[in-house]
């Protein structure tokens, strides 16, 4: 135990000594004959016990026996050992209780302890100076309550005694490891039990060396810095900027830069460790930790298992440790032996006189909304977080930041479309009411005739989106994608030197190599299956069966690789991957049958509101039933989204991929494509299905025999997409984005006030009392990783790029929700989460090239969404081919085709010819076909196939000069910065400068000490012994020296 621990501190001179003899401090500093009464006193659970007698090290021992034999100090010199706050002493929990060690890791388990009593445990670690292999102390201290015997135990549980002997052999292992440990269970949290762990600095030198960690060394040289007309504009630009930029040392412009190395023990001498403190920073020593944790593994522990049981219980332990496998810390965190893993937070973010820290600074300089307008503190974030946190936050910084002329475009693009409405012919001529256009009916039966002139409002409408305009947004979003890819390649490089990841390859990081638990639980099963049938086809005599199961077992605890050679193949992943096609086309049926549920809903609903007798219901039939539906379906997308993503997830756990890195690829895959499915498909339904298959008045297509299927307005059905589009991105945006990452956080805090309150004044006061660091992030929600962050960002790209053309406010509605999902994801970073394990990562992986195919999907789409959605190339056709006068007047009417009301079948004519107050013979709809007086009535005409073909040539056209100007954009810009391959050049060229400059070192002090030498040497060989003791050192020996003086 520390000198500060409860028990001996406060102890009588003479009395600790005997403490420290009775084996009060695990049986370490003992003397082997010890005073038989505390020996006897002192009872050890030999039940707890995970090894033999001899090998023990870890005791649990009743301290009421400390009582008994007068270890107890009194009341007085408890309150004088209490008198120093030792809290305080450990920055409330961010050291160990010396106050020296910082606390770099937290492991966090459930014990049961007997109500009514409090149990104080501590793991200590030996000061400086004491013995290097010395193990720790663990002792767990029963305080009786004033009722029962004492030693009175609790009940006994196999599990959670299985749980602790796990503990306890792993946290022994972690100590071989280097490790220090210190326990604490007597915590404000109730039956929760915390083990801090720090990493002394030849751990930490020895796990830089193996992780290939570049640290800064000694050696410093100038950044090229740019000149000429480059200079005077980076510095005009830097004094317009500087007000909207992060208050962080990090963040200011270096002229220097310390040059970089892969760490090594061996050439410490190299770095600077002035400050061995503050040399690897917390982040990097809780990476450090948790490769560590990893690593190191629990299955040697020996379970003593009692009398009577057989090959059962030996079956149900060997199940039992399965999962424990070689990958440490992730077994144990499944298995529910620890039920919480995390680095701290360097401190608290608010509150009075709390002391500086970067979560502070981030919290102020980043997290906060009154910053909005500033750039991020990337470094910092990396240095906090950690490299792939650091690149994910870069990203959503450029691509908002490249957000800004996509929206002043669009913003653009839309101001024209409201300029020319007025000048626009087609919308003029369908709210002509003189033309006197009759419109046939939009349903069977119970919709009657109406004027094309009361769509005159959605006609002028169509316009602000549907303009030439639209065309020229379109290119020009394709190659703001294809710029916004290169720009953040090279960014990224930027990035990667600026953060000493230029050599970093992922591959050779062992992080990315451990097999993940599920996977080692499958390898271990079949191995065993595999040893099990081996054995069934060569059986033994049988009456050593029993002896070689229980072999067996101790085998398998005692580590014996029987995976080394079994590896998952596709035919045991087979079962999976079926279940995987399976699940993914029903969950994509799923997700078309609701879209047609919803266009049931609108077809049934147009339906029943023409049979209202308010005229106003009727003029608005369109708009009400649009704008209901899609409110039905943005419910269900986000409803279906959490579905899927936990669908994505189960798909991805029952493949057992080996890796976390094949996890979360395979995991982002899954998610990306039934959520993109469940996002975009009720988008393209109206974007190219609505409307095509509607048939003709006297031959209309309907859906299960009884729904005719809906057409789109005279305007076309671009801005029944544009709704759509804007309802379903906003939506998202608002309440799935935004007010659940702030609602769901809020609630919960009200939930934990709410508790508070109905609890007992006294507790109460301890609730309210300054809780330990790692007692407050326990607390804390669990990182749940970068997926879900991704995700909805990548959602939203689609949104701005796929359909573009036919909403050219959304990048502006994109960049507004950015630069608040900025902060609201840094606040949630630095408020809401426990402190993520730093993962070291050059790129953002799979997500490039998710964002490339959108960005190439988009080219196809905005295509197909201009050349058949919209009226443009209609539009084009009549006026080069069809147009008497060379402008667009009577392009209307030239869309439109004829229908003689007699040819309706039996039961679809309009209940009320007579609406209008006129009766109708000839109406009008929206296709090019032959009129009822031609002699091929109602055919396709040729008008038809001179727009379709124009149209497949548009998107011929189109595709294929947007994709040349793409690639030439990808082509023309580097994807490393020219200033930066010159640093890096720079670097290797410094690095080898300093490498022969130490060889040359090196070599001089040898040649010095050789030249040196030589007369000496030469006077021993001339028989002078008194020149040979002159030169520093003592006579060569007799036997020696008289070999050589006779050589």
């Amino acid at each position: 135990m520390l000198e500060g621990d409860l028990g001996l501190e406060g102890l009588p001179p003479k009395e600790a000594p005997a403490a420290e003899a009775a084996g009060a401090v695990d049986g370490e500093g003992a003397p082997p004959g010890g005073p038989r009464e505390p020996a006897a006193a002192m009872r050890v659970h030999e039940k707890y016990s995970t090894l033999p007698a001899e090998d023990r090290s870890v005791h649990i021992i009743n301290i009421c026996a400390i009582e008994d034999i007068g270890y107890l100090p009194s009341e007085g010199t408890l309150l004088n050992s209490l008198s120093v706050d030792p809290d305080a002493e450990s920055k409330y929990g961010l050291y160990f209780r010396d106050g020296k060690r910082r606390v770099d890791y937290i492991l966090v388990y459930h014990h049961k302890r007997p109500s009514g009593s409090r149990t104080l445990a501590r793991r200590a670690q030996p000061q400086d100076g004491g013995a290097p292999g010395a193990r720790s102390v663990k002792q767990d201290h029963p305080l009786p309550g004033g009722a029962g015997p004492v030693g009175a135990e609790p009940p006994l549980d196999f599990q959670e005694d299985a749980k602790r002997f796990r503990r306890e052999e792993y946290e022994s292992n972690l100590l071989e490891a280097g490790l220090e440990l210190e326990r604490d269970e007597d915590t404000k949290i109730h039956g929760v039990g915390f083990v801090k762990i720090h990493a002394p600095w030849n751990v930490l030198c020895r796990e830089a060396e193996f992780l290939k960690l570049k640290m800064p060394t000694k050696k410093m040289y100038h950044m090229s810095e740019t000149r000429g007309l480059l200079k005077t504009i980076s510095s005009v630009v830097q004094k317009i900027t500087d007000p909207i930029q992060p208050k962080v040392a990090e963040h200011r412009p270096q002229a220097m830069k310390r040059l970089s190395y892969t760490f090594s023990r061996e050439k410490q001498h190299l770095f600077d460790l002035s400050d061995k403190d503050s040399f690897f920073d917390s982040k990097t020593r809780s990476s450090i930790v948790y490769e560590i944790l990893k690593r190191t593994t629990c299955t040697k522990a020996k379970y003593s298992m009692g009398k009577g049981e057989g090959r059962k219980e030996d079956s149900a332990l060997l199940s039992k440790r399965r999962k424990c496998g070689k990958c440490g810390i992730t077994s144990l965190l499944a298995n529910g032996v620890y039920s919480a893993a995390y680095p701290l937070h360097d401190g608290d973010y608010a509150g009075e006189n709390v002391e500086f820290n970067d979560r502070k600074l981030l919290y102020e300089e980043w997290a906060s909304y009154r910053v909005f307008y500033k750039y991020q503190p990337i470094d910092l974030v990396r240095k906090y977080f950690g490299e792939k946190i650091g690149l994910y936050f870069a990203w959503l910084g450029a691509y908002t930041q490249m957000l800004i002329p996509a929206s002043i475009v669009g913003v653009i693009v839309f101001l024209y479309g409201c300029a020319t409405v007025d000048q626009n012919i087609p919308s003029l001529e369908m709210c002509d009411q003189s033309l006197n256009i009759t419109m046939c009916p939009l349903c069977d039966r119970t919709c009657s005739y109406w004027k094309m002139s009361s769509a005159c409002a959605t006609a002028r409408a169509s316009h602000l989106f549907d303009n030439p305009a639209t065309v020229f947004f379109s290119v020009f979003m394709a190659l703001w994608a294809a710029t916004f890819m290169e720009h953040w390649k090279r960014k990224q490089m930027r990035l990667n030197y600026r953060w000493d990841l230029t050599g970093f390859e992922e591959e050779e990081f062992p992080s990315q190599d451990h097999p993940r638990a599920e996977y080692e639980a499958r390898v271990l099963e079949k191995s065993l299956r595999k040893e099990s049938k081996h054995k069934e086809q060569h059986r033994p005599v049988p009456e050593e069966l029993p002896n070689r199961w229980q072999q067996r077992v101790k085998a398998a605890m005692a580590g014996v690789k029987l995976t080394d050679k079994v590896k998952l193949t596709w035919r045991d992943r087979f079962p999976a991957y079926f279940t995987n096609l399976v699940s993914i086309i029903f969950m994509i049926a799923v997700t078309f049958a609701i879209v047609l549920g919803v266009i049931i809903y609108r077809i049934s609903t147009a339906a029943a509101l023409a049979m209202n007798s308010s005229p106003s219901v009727r003029s608005n039939i369109r708009v009400t039933v649009t704008a209901t539906a899609v409110i039905i379906n943005l419910v269900v997308i986000i409803l279906l989204d959490e579905v899927y993503g936990c669908i994505a997830r189960w798909l991805t756990t029952i493949e057992v991929p080996k890796t976390e890195k094949s996890f979360e690829e395979r995991l982002t895959f899954k998610a990306f494509l039934l959520k993109f499915v469940n996002s975009y498909t009720p988008i393209f339904y109206v974007a190219f299905f609505k409307g095509r298959f509607v048939g003709r008045p006297g031959d209309y297509v309907y859906i299960f025999s009884s729904f005719r299927m809906e057409e789109c307005a005279p305007g076309g059905c671009l801005m029944e997409l544009c709704i759509q589009l804007s309802i379903i991105m906003l939506g998202k945006q608002l309440i799935q984005n935004n007010l659940f990452e702030i609602g769901i956080p809020k609630m919960k805090k009200f939930i934990r006030y709410l508790k508070l309150r109905r609890q007992s004044p006294s507790d109460r006061e301890e609730y309210v009392k300054r809780k330990q660091r790692y007692e407050v992030d326990y607390n804390l929600e669990p990182f749940a990783g970068l997926t879900p962050e991704y995700m909805e960002m990548i959602i939203q790209f689609g949104f701005v790029t796929l359909f573009v053309a036919s909403f050219p406010l959304a990048p502006l509605f994109a960049l507004l929700n950015n630069v608040i999902e900025i902060r609201l994801d840094a606040k949630k970073f630095i408020t809401e989460l426990r402190r993520p394990v730093a993962v070291r990562a050059k790129d953002i992986g799979i997500w490039y090239n998710i964002l490339r195919g959108v960005g190439k999907l988009a080219v196809i789409i905005n295509a197909f969404v201009i050349s058949f959605t919209s009226d443009f190339i209609p539009r084009l056709v009549y006026l080069y081919m069809y147009s008497q006068n060379g402008t667009m007047h009577g392009f209307i009417n030239h869309t439109l085709s004829s229908f003689n009301v007699s040819d309706f079948q039996n039961g679809t004519a309009p209940n009320d010819p007579l609406d209008l107050g006129y009766e109708v013979q000839i109406c009008r709809y929206k296709d090019y076909r032959e009129p009822p007086w031609s002699e091929h009535k109602y055919d396709v005409s040729k008008d038809f196939w001179a727009v379709l073909a124009a149209r497949l040539a548009f998107v011929i056209v189109f595709q294929n000069l947007v994709m040349f100007m793409s690639d030439f954009v990808d082509w023309v810009i580097p994807d490393i910065p020219k200033d930066i391959s010159q640093q890096i050049h720079k670097e290797k060229v410094l690095m080898v400068e300093l490498f022969m400059r130490e060889e040359q070192g090196k070599q001089q002090l040898l040649n010095t000490w050789m030249e040196k030498e030589r007369p000496r040497e030469e006077a021993c060989n001339n028989h002078q012994p008194r020149a040979c003791s002159d030169g520093g050192g003592s006579p060569a020996p007799g036997p020696r020296g008289l070999h050589s003086g006779a050589l």
